[in-house]
């Protein structure tokens, strides 16, 4: 699940309460939502953590989480990787 989809189905606050789990702005999680700030591997732990698992490291880093996270290749990904980076 991407990040925008993750707090459209949380409904009012989800945003506020998400940023301060991963102790963020709201601001940076919608930048990082928007694609227009890069979201850290380690980041990508704390999304799935504060999330439950609901957004996976898999579905914010489509493209290299196999590279990053080897020993989740036997999950089920989010999306197959495709080449080029990430932002």
């Amino acid at each position: 699940m991407d990040i925008k989809t993750y707090l459209a189905q949380g409904g009012r606050g989800a945003a506020s309460k998400l940023a301060a789990a991963l102790g963020v702005s709201p601001s940076y999680l919608s930048q990082m939502s928007g694609g227009q700030a890069s979201i850290s591997p380690e980041r990508c732990v704390a999304f799935e953590s504060a999330t439950q698992g609901a957004i996976k490291r898999q579905d914010l880093r489509p493209n290299d989480w196999h590279l990053i996270w080897p020993e989740l290749a036997g999950q089920e990904p989010a999306a197959a990787p495709v080449g080029g980076e990430v932002a």
